[in-house]
């Protein structure tokens, strides 16, 4: 029962995630545009890591109250791996599906609400290069990633203030060192929100192609 609740609280924590997270660059924007800083080259970098520092904080306190619900398969296989937590291979055979099914469901979401005029600043991975390259790309950043987590939650300071400043300034980092190649990936639940975007755009372009003026 115990697993079945933690999958539930995985799909409705990523749920949100997705659907927050893919306006990052959206909240960005509009801040700066209101702040007047569009000629500030660091104004964005900053504004985005105080962002993420904000919603990685309240997501943890959210995750806690769902009993440890997660958004980031990643992070649950490396804890896994690292013999933290209480996790087994039937809890994760479980978990992941259910951040899959979430990912999902938030990307539908916020394609559904997101104004016309803004859609084009959704944010998610896009690969950008040949594929091995991304792959090796990928695999570079998220273990690069994985490891500064392990490092940061397990070996780094005790306040979760400072912690999550850290995780904020380590993906900012790693999401501006990938964006050439793959965008701002790093979690299997982007990509997720990713292929279901891309699937939507090439629907309603098929759609599009049949209607008849």
């Amino acid at each position: 029962m115990g697993t079945i609740k933690a999958a539930i609280g995985d799909a409705v924590i990523t749920f949100m995630w997705v659907f927050v997270s893919s306006m990052f660059g959206l909240f960005t924007n509009l801040i700066v545009t209101a702040l007047g800083l569009q000629t500030l080259v660091w104004a964005p970098v900053a504004i985005i890591t105080t962002l993420i520092f904000s919603f990685v904080f309240l997501f943890t306190l959210l995750g806690e109250v769902l009993g440890g619900a997660s958004f980031n398969p990643t992070g649950t296989a490396s804890f896994y791996a690292a013999g933290v937590g209480g996790d087994s291979l039937f809890s994760m055979a479980l978990r992941f599906p259910a951040q899959a099914a979430g990912a999902v469901g938030g990307a539908l979401a916020v394609t559904e609400v997101m104004p016309a005029q803004f859609k084009h600043m959704l944010g998610g991975p896009t690969l950008q290069v040949d594929l091995q390259t991304g792959g090796l790309a990928e695999g570079v950043l998220t273990f690069l990633m994985t490891f500064a987590v392990l490092v940061i939650i397990l070996k780094g300071p005790r306040s979760a203030l400072v912690q999550t400043w850290l995780l904020a300034i380590a993906t900012v980092t790693l999401v501006t060192a990938g964006s050439t190649y793959t965008g701002p990936s790093m979690n299997p639940a982007n990509v997720t929100t990713a292929i279901r975007w891309k699937q939507g755009r090439a629907e309603a372009r098929h759609v599009g192609r049949g209607v008849k003026y």
